[in-house]
């Protein structure tokens, strides 16, 4: 048992201590959060754009043209690999981009938009017709209710899939590698390549993104629980 422990230090000592390898899991870790915040905040500005588009309707009611652009937006980015659009992204889109930060957010924004504007359809209809009839009894226009009456309180509605989306996000831009920018899983591989033991670099790196998610995790269902307390005092008062 003391030799096992004994070894598993060493590893620790090479993987993490030597060569100050612990900063570079420390960058690897702020290009991860950093990518996925600003993707995270395109998405949701994305999301709620093509959520209000596909609910769009003409004067005779029926769906109109922006509907459908949003449909087909949705439907062919939830129905292709995020490591495919993040290649068309760095190699078509934006070949002479030397900035993977940004190739990295833009492909990870415009996906999670088309899943945070279901998210944000859904909240949105979840929010009761007549306040949207309330809202022109007071002479606001169809726009104007839909901001400052029926979007808050979607948004209040919607707030913890976000931030479960957000967690999802996080997970997803392990594969920013393909792009060469040295997010936390790249840097686990190279540091595993680097001293020919596996275990310990991607254990290491498995264990930052736990303690991450985890307390995302934990913080989302604190905001569930004041959304909740909040509602029950809007119902007593």
């Amino acid at each position: 048992m003391n030799e096992w422990f004994a070894e598993a230090a060493d590893k620790f000592q090479i993987a993490f201590i030597e060569g100050d390898r612990w900063k570079l899991y420390l960058n690897g870790l702020g290009v991860t959060l950093q990518i996925s915040l600003f993707a995270a905040i395109l998405g949701v500005a994305i999301g709620i754009v093509v959520a209000l588009m596909k609910l769009s309707t003409g004067k005779n009611g029926k769906r109109s043209i922006f509907s459908y652009i949003a449909q087909i937006y949705i439907d062919v980015i939830r129905g292709t690999p995020s490591v495919l659009q993040l290649l068309i992204m760095w190699f078509i889109v934006m070949t002479n981009s030397k900035n993977g930060v940004l190739v990295a957010v833009l492909t990870f924004g415009i996906n999670s938009g088309a899943y945070v504007s279901e998210i944000m359809r859904a909240g949105i209809q979840a929010v009761d017709h007549g306040q949207m009839e309330a809202g022109r009894s007071l002479g606001l226009s169809k726009g104007q209710t839909m901001r400052y009456i029926i979007l808050p309180q979607a948004v209040k509605n919607v707030l913890p899939p976000i931030g479960n989306e957000f967690i999802v996000l996080l997970k997803e831009t392990a594969i920013v590698g393909y792009v060469s920018l040295s997010d936390l899983t790249r840097t686990a591989s190279q540091i595993s390549s680097r001293t020919f033991e596996a275990f310990m670099p991607l254990i290491g790196a498995a264990v930052i993104y736990f303690v991450i998610i985890k307390i995302l995790s934990k913080l989302i269902e604190l905001l569930e629980r004041r959304l909740r307390k909040g509602d029950h005092r809007e119902t007593s008062a």
